[in-house]
């Protein structure tokens, strides 16, 4: 392949939304249909379904520096939500937009390595990569990975991965480019403007006075780990626009742009 395989992380309410998922995976056709010398992997969470799962089972959602707590009584509930229903949802959309895909978790072919990152967390664990070698076979098909951020640690125990963790370990194992989709167009300043670039002592200042926080705290410190990691730029965007999702794929910026 003439350029770095994609990794496109998919999160937030956008799986809740079929409108929006239609666009999306017509948006990623499209680059497939221009770019067809060029890997593209989908990485996704969907908080969202292990809430409302949650919520109908009776069970109080808990989270810790913007991580979900996971004991061990609920990590099969997690995993059915993630790497089953989100997983099979997003190929079927994919199918639908006459996209070849394959569903797959952190731990088909050792894609990724998990250790447990607190035992406060329960089953959540930081992934770093593994072996792409069996990911590399199904992206020489054409196909599209569609990965569920679901995993196994060394044990075979399941574990509950970040979505945004899980994809910086695969765009690091590939040595791919990766773009953070999320419900907000990128990091706001203090006034809820968007930020078009961020370097670490810039964010550490809006960290210290507030402005990131929760789920954008983790989604920040993985875009600078995987730019770190990767030695190139990784941008956080918004997946509400989707005609300008093409571009995005192409490398122009249309959200936060984090820097080396």
């Amino acid at each position: 392949m003439s350029l770095h395989p994609l990794v496109v992380k998919l999160g937030g309410a956008a799986l809740s939304c079929t409108e929006t998922l239609d666009k999306l995976f017509s948006a990623i056709k499209d680059y497939k249909e221009s770019h067809a010398d060029r890997a593209l992997v989908v990485v996704h969470g969907g908080g969202y379904l292990v809430d409302d799962l949650m919520s109908a089972l009776d069970i109080k959602v808990q989270k810790k520096d913007g991580l979900r707590v996971t004991p061990k009584d609920e990590i099969n509930y997690v995993a059915g939500a993630l790497a089953g229903t989100a997983n099979k949802l997003l190929q079927g959309q994919a199918v639908k937009a006459g996209i070849q895909a394959v569903g797959l978790s952190l731990a088909d072919g050792g894609l990724c390595k998990l250790t447990e990152i607190d035992p406060e967390l329960g089953c959540v664990g930081k992934a770093s990569p593994g072996d792409s070698a069996l990911l590399q076979a199904i992206l020489a098909t054409g196909c599209v990975p569609i990965i569920s951020s679901i995993g196994l640690d060394d044990q075979g125990g399941l574990m509950n991965v970040n979505a945004d963790q899980a994809a910086v370990a695969i765009a690091a194992a590939l040595d791919a480019e990766l773009v953070l989709l999320s419900d907000v167009s990128g990091v706001l300043d203090g006034k809820g403007k968007l930020l078009p670039s961020l370097n670490q002592e810039q964010a550490d200042e809006l960290i210290h006075h507030g402005v990131i926080t929760d789920g954008m705290l983790v989604k920040v410190a993985a875009a600078f780990e995987a730019a770190q990691a990767l030695g190139r730029s990784i941008e956080i965007a918004s997946w509400r626009y989707p005609e300008k999702l093409s571009d995005l794929f192409g490398g122009v910026s249309i959200g936060t742009r984090f820097n080396v």
